[in-house]
């Protein structure tokens, strides 16, 4: 019944999919060639030439896309009622590169390129509007029990009870939990309501005289060696087993898993960057903003530079050893904001609010942040990114990983120019912790967006604890 229920669904949303992207086609029409907002009127190919190319090309490209993308899978974990937007978001740019390539492969010069990326702007926002409303729906009928599925957890330990009390308390997925199996000790006995209706040993008769959607195996470490009874009694009655590990804890938020030939192994830290098409996002990004930023900035690192040689002997650009990507060493460029010191000293010191190493020039680029402009090439020669944790020096790395839990995660991106922890004020003389909080936070969490929130933030908040 619930398999059938999401076919029912599945159709209904290629529908409502193709209803959108019909209607993003003609606001699309009308904005390109009906308005003066992309230029005069006229000119443009009859509307019936466009609905043609839509529904043999672009609709089928749309849907096709939305299935690879898992768009249409269950909305029932969900956490919340946006959750597929980065995934419309995708499709739809990549459905518009794959419609200019099919345009220019048969040779349609007149077809209007703006107004197919204005359909390709309408569907996103549409089509994520109608996403969540449709999340929300479902939500509001499983809270009122209807499209319920029927749930059993095999334990009796915490593991067990801290499911339950999660999907007890998140009526919007709509899990209804008819019983756990337990110890003989528990047997009659309730957790928040929910009876305890069997042994391990009364799972084969459990599961014949009730029907379940889903058998949740949340059983201690020390009792896996029952899982290949649990499992095999689950299938013989054609019934799903999942099981909740008990060294959940260690795993990420978003776990993955790599085969090794035929052997799964379960990463234990999630990280988006070692997506390989993630990080060709994170590449095509460091070269784009370190172009730009560097063409821009020229005049006030030309000044700076004048600045640096008139006020004091030395050179201009300061090299300084820091750990890298891989925990391996680079040398990274600053202007030179002191005066010329021992190497040992420099090596070992932090930089205090009233250091009198600072010249004046130094203390105002500091200040500004402008001393930190030549790191865009470490960014061109892949020694560092934008935005990523900041690298520090090798002799407070060898410090900070010895007394600072999970210190070295922050080395598994490469380092940046700014960061999450820095944008959130953790920059100078401030917690180390927290500093590897919010490193290990953007390390486990990034996506485009995180960076291009932080670069904004770099540049409009001002840091009171750079000096």
């Amino acid at each position: 019944m619930i398999r059938e229920n999401q076919r029912i669904l599945n159709s209904l949303l290629v529908v409502i999919d193709v209803l959108v992207i019909l209607f993003s086609l003609v606001l699309a029409y009308y904005v390109r060639f009906k308005t003066t907002i992309f230029g005069p009127l006229g000119g443009s190919l009859p509307f019936m030439h466009y609905l043609i190319f839509t529904i043999v090309c672009i609709i089928p490209t749309y849907l096709l896309l939305y299935y690879f993308f898992g768009l249409y899978k269950p909305f029932r974990n969900k956490s919340s009622i946006f959750s597929g937007s980065e995934d419309i978001i995708k499709s739809d740019i990549m459905a518009f590169i794959i419609l200019v390539a099919i345009l220019f492969v048969i040779d349609q010069p007149d077809f209007s390129r703006i107004m197919l990326f204005l359909l390709s702007l309408f569907g996103i926002i549409f089509t994520i509007i109608e996403r969540a409303i449709v999340v929300l729906f479902l939500r509001f009928m499983r809270v009122n029990n209807r499209n319920l599925k029927h749930m059993l957890i095999i334990g009796d330990n915490e593991l067990a009870f801290t499911f339950a009390h999660k999907i007890k308390s998140k009526t919007y997925l709509g899990y209804s939990i008819d019983g756990f199996l337990g110890r003989k000790e528990h047997l009659g006995k309730t957790f928040e309501g929910i009876k305890f209706i069997g042994t391990f040993k009364d799972l084969p008769n459990v599961l014949k005289s009730h029907k379940f959607d889903r058998v949740v195996i949340a059983i201690p470490l020390q009792y896996y060696y029952h899982l290949n009874e649990i499992v095999d009694a689950c299938e013989e009655e054609g019934i799903k087993a999942e099981i909740i590990p008990d060294y959940y804890k260690y795993l990420p938020a978003k776990p993955s898993v790599d085969m090794l030939d035929d052997l799964p192994i379960i990463n234990i830290r999630y990280v988006p960057l070692d997506d390989a098409f993630n990080k060709f996002k994170k590449i095509l990004e460091d070269y784009f903003v370190a172009i730009v930023a560097i063409i821009i900035t020229s005049p006030i690192m030309l000044i700076t530079a004048i600045a640096i040689k008139l006020e004091s002997p030395g050179p201009i650009i300061f090299k300084q050893e820091r750990i890298g990507y891989g925990g391996k060493p680079f040398m990274m460029y600053k202007f030179r904001s002191m005066k010329v010191q021992d190497e040992d000293e420099e090596k070992s010191q932090w930089t205090t609010e009233d250091d009198p190493r600072k010249t004046r020039v130094g203390s105002f680029i500091r200040k500004m942040s402008i001393d930190e402009l030549p790191q865009f090439f470490n960014v061109l020669k892949r020694e560092m990114s934008v935005v990523g944790p900041r690298p520090e020096r090798p002799y407070f790395v060898e410090q900070f990983k010895k007394s600072i839990p999970k210190y070295m995660v922050k080395h598994q991106v490469r380092p940046g120019l700014t960061g999450l922890a820095q944008v959130n004020g953790y920059r100078g003389n401030t917690s180390i912790e927290k500093r590897i909080e919010y490193d290990i936070r953007y390390v486990e969490n990034w996506s485009l967006t995180l960076d291009i929130q932080i670069m904004f933030k770099t540049i409009f908040k001002r840091n009171e604890n750079a000096y």
